[in-house]
């Protein structure tokens, strides 16, 4: 089987830069660092956020080149980390059952693991796809 190479989609970044203020965009595009500043400083008082706009198509072609596609799709994965990470929902789409049910339980390890997973939600699943990928050869 045989899956689509563009592991990210401006469609979803621009569906994120709507609440891209809490930085939510930067971390999908696989930019942890940028996205806890536009977190705590809301888009760098709504600047960087207006600015980011532009920048959308460049960070995706990156994050596309970046991660490894496959299985785990990284759209579906975001969506819901973003919307609904407090519930493990994300986790559980990714097959990581008990740590899904523990957030479910704990909203999220107390928001901790939520913010984990948004720092490392792209390599998370760039490793699982690259693991079921090769075990597809």
């Amino acid at each position: 089987m045989r899956y689509n190479t563009d592991s990210h989609t401006p469609i979803i970044g621009y569906l994120l830069w709507i609440f891209g203020f809490l930085g939510s965009h930067r971390f999908y595009y696989g930019k942890p660092v940028t996205g806890t500043i536009w977190f705590f400083t809301l888009g760098l008082l709504g600047i960087g956020w207006i600015i980011d706009l532009f920048l959308i198509p460049s960070m995706d072609r990156q994050a596309s080149l970046r991660f490894h596609s496959g299985r785990v799709d990284y759209n579906i994965a975001w969506i819901l980390l973003t919307f609904l990470g407090v519930f493990g929902v994300h986790r559980m789409y990714q097959g990581k059952w008990i740590t899904g049910i523990l957030y479910l339980c704990t909203g999220g390890f107390f928001l901790l693991g939520v913010l984990y997973d948004f720092w490392t939600m792209n390599q998370q699943i760039s490793i699982r796809n690259q693991i079921f990928n090769s075990s597809l050869l």
